[in-house]
């Protein structure tokens, strides 16, 4: 009986992220209602949109190669007992230093661009995060505001560069101006894995990623310690592990995997540094953390999951012709769901083992 109690729990908590996602569609269909569109037909598209054809099913995976990425850096805060909201920041100064560096090689070997872009990215992004980490560990600065703030910090950044040092020639020869960088060499370029659409080797990079994550949190002593960090933070003191070190350094970890997003959104998709880069993926990639259950390989199907929600949606708007408020508001719905169906797991759980330690 105990055992089918357990596996019962164990499974509404597994389905119950879905569940939130069909409750935010639920509210979709009466916005889509309001605004006299049909949701059957609007959700028809947003699945074609997604999963219709070849060229479809890549972007979904061009779309989730950035969400895993910096969820794997929040599966690796959240299980230190950090919270990074930094995403979007560290994913910007993590393209800025790959770009930076392949445009001051551009003849250097396809190896020494690819992989010397790549971590550059990483140690970008791990010096963003670990500025947060330095404070809360120094000072005890609460890492949600400093993270937030340095999200505004490297758009200003990212703007400054772009606007001047960074600029393309051809931008200030034609007087146009655009705030991007020169193109990348070609030589930087990830591999394309589907002939004629934006998949690149970068989808393969994000899941190896994620398996190492993985060994790094279950399979090492440094991993024990984080999470043991996140678990109990006055136990682990007790237990002699420096937590405010250990705290630190799962926000720099987090950074390293947002940076590597920003390093693969450059050398994948755009080719060179602009505005924009980082897609609004900082804070996306926190709820595919979270419909992951913050587990690394959890976060590789539920990362699929919004990746194929951002591209539907786009067709959906086109196909109905709702307003962008609309799309967003649904992603929003998605969201807010997501996260309130993990605290209300997470509640269940705790007065569970409330109700055992009384029995």
């Amino acid at each position: 009986m105990q055992r089918a109690k357990v596996l019962f729990e164990r499974s509404l908590s597994a389905l119950t992220p879905f569940l939130a996602v069909l409750l935010a569609l639920a509210v979709g269909a009466i916005m889509l209602f309001a605004l006299k569109v049909d949701p059957i037909t609007a959700y028809g598209a947003l699945i074609e949109g997604a999963f219709g054809s070849p060229f479809a099913l890549a972007q979904v995976l061009v779309k989730a190669t950035p969400l895993l990425l910096v969820g794997l850096g929040i599966c690796i805060a959240f299980r230190g007992g950090v919270i990074n909201i930094g995403g979007e920041g560290q994913i910007i100064v993590g393209a800025l230093a790959t770009a930076a560096f392949t445009l001051a090689l551009p003849q250097a070997p396809a190896i020494v661009l690819l992989v010397g872009g790549m971590l550059c990215g990483m140690l970008a992004g791990g010096i963003w995060g670990g500025i947060a980490g330095a404070l809360k560990a120094r000072f005890g600065v609460n890492e949600i505001l400093t993270t937030i703030m340095m999200n505004a910090i490297a758009a200003q950044l990212a703007n400054f560069l772009l606007r001047g040092p960074m600029i393309d020639p051809i931008e200030v020869k034609n007087g146009t101006m655009l705030a991007q960088s020169a193109r990348l060499p070609e030589l930087s370029w990830l591999p394309k894995l589907v002939p004629q659409t934006l998949l690149h080797a970068g989808a393969i990079v994000a899941v190896i990623m994620a398996v190492v994550v993985y060994i790094l949190l279950w399979r090492t002593v440094l991993g024990y310690r984080i999470r043991a960090v996140g678990l109990n933070a006055e136990a682990a003191r007790f237990a002699g592990i420096r937590v405010p070190v250990y705290q630190a350094l799962a926000l720099l970890l987090s950074g390293v995997m947002a940076g590597l997003a920003g390093s693969v959104e450059v050398l994948g998709v755009s080719h060179r540094m602009m505005d924009g880069v980082s897609g609004g993926y900082g804070f996306s990639g926190i709820v595919a953390a979270l419909f992951g259950k913050l587990h690394p390989l959890g976060a590789i199907p539920a990362s699929a999951l919004f990746g194929s929600l951002l591209v539907g949606a786009d067709k959906m708007q086109r196909a109905v012709q709702v307003p962008s408020a609309l799309i967003d508001a649904l992603n929003g719905l998605v969201v807010l769901f997501v996260v309130s169906s993990d605290i209300l797991v997470r509640r269940r759980a705790q007065r569970r083992k409330a109700a055992e330690r009384k029995s």
